[in-house]
């Protein structure tokens, strides 16, 4: 065993797949790259079980959380206080992180994890000195204001000078520069590393199993896609209503979020021209095979779309984060991408933008920066021969 490499994942996730699927792609890459690697991953996100693991990697769910409709944290499935269940998710993070003892820690996006859950393993992995840990960030957060004041109020600048070692940022800093843009402190800002978008998506990789395949159509057809769905019915609404390119199909990718009514109004609202497909593990063959693409702007689905020459239209969530929209906004400036906000969108609108842009030229994106998963194993290995050095 003294020639494995341990590493750790933890995603705290209470709604949607992105951050797992993050870590699940990180994971992929880690030991694809690197045979002596064994991988860990901790979520709060049952639906990750569903999902194809890759080498050498093990899941430990979590008992689950939501937010109610005042976005206050719940149990998403016991019937005892959120206190207790909190307690219960710290516990099984301490004696697993611990025992595991991982050359490398990677916990996405929340320094403390849910509720500072994750803040006694972390003082462990300290105490031991055997572990290198990084803190990886999606490039947008949300509005400058709102990360500050979230940041300062969950101590992440203090819990990042205690106990991470880099700061790994997801994405294309000409594109969105998270150091400048939410005015990190000198020793936050010298932790970081940039490593480019996370794309383009593994064919192979963290999707369901091959019964939740789909193959697209032969025809031609412009494609929707809700990201997981949970708040995309207003855009698959407007979608199914507006007029399609002439021979084309109009396509629908729910996400596996989409509630079963809103499902079946979209039926119902549906020409029969338009398939409303639901949740797919293979929706990279989906925008590979469309005319144009209209889409919500969440990191992994724009990734996805960016990896390729299509006309995109992104109509990015504005609540309750702004963080879509910045997206949208950023890569619509340099030409990337064409953006409507929700409140212009409309079935005219649409119509008219499909029209236009399954005549368009193949879109040139290749400035932009999507490298990331290529250089997380050397970012990897030069953190974990450090410990190793060190030891």
């Amino acid at each position: 065993m003294s020639n494995r490499i341990r590493i750790a994942l933890y995603s705290h996730d209470t709604v949607g797949m992105g951050h797992t699927r993050r870590q699940l792609a990180i994971a992929r890459a880690i030991t694809a790259a690197d045979d002596r690697v064994d991988a860990l991953m901790i979520t709060g996100n049952p639906e990750a079980a569903q999902l194809r693991q890759p080498p050498r990697t093990d899941l430990i769910t979590l008992p689950t959380v939501a937010k109610d409709r005042r976005g206050q944290y719940v149990p998403r499935r016991q019937g005892c206080g959120l206190d207790g269940l909190l307690a219960l998710r710290e516990r099984m993070i301490s004696a697993a992180l611990p025992a595991y003892d991982p050359h490398l820690l990677v916990v996405d996006k929340v320094a403390g994890g849910l509720r500072d859950e994750l803040l006694s393993a972390l003082r462990s992995l300290r105490t031991a000195g055997h572990s290198r840990i990084v803190l990886g960030l999606r490039e947008v957060l949300d509005d400058p204001a709102t990360v500050r004041q979230e940041w300062q109020a969950a101590r992440t600048p203090q819990l990042i000078r205690d106990f991470y070692d880099e700061v790994w940022v997801y994405g294309d800093p000409t594109i969105f520069d998270p150091v400048r843009e939410y005015g990190w402190a000198h020793d936050i800002a010298d932790k970081v590393s940039y490593l480019g978008y996370l794309g383009p998506a593994d064919p192979d990789g963290p999707g369901l199993d091959s019964t939740h395949r789909s193959v697209p159509p032969r025809e031609p057809y412009v494609l929707c896609q809700l990201g997981g769905g949970q708040d995309g019915y207003r855009l698959a609404e407007t979608f199914v209503r507006a007029d399609l390119p002439a021979g084309h199909l109009g396509i629908v990718l729910t996400g596996p979020y989409l509630s079963a009514a809103e499902r079946d109004r979209l039926q119902i609202a549906a020409g029969p021209r338009i398939r409303i497909v639901d949740f797919v593990s293979n929706a990279e063959d989906f925008v590979a095979g469309a005319s144009a693409v209209v889409s919500m702007a969440g990191y992994n689905s724009t990734v996805e779309l960016l990896a390729t020459s299509l006309p995109v239209l992104l109509v990015p969530r504005e609540v309750p984060r702004t963080e879509q929209l910045i997206r949208a906004e950023r890569l619509a400036a340099v030409g990337c991408v064409d953006l409507v906000r929700i409140a212009s969108l409309t079935p005219a609108g649409v119509g008219a933008w499909l029209s236009e842009a399954v005549s368009r030229p193949e879109v040139e994106r290749s400035d932009v920066d999507l490298a990331g998963l290529e250089r997380i194993p050397e970012s990897m290995l030069r953190l974990v021969e450090g410990v190793r050095h060190a030891a």
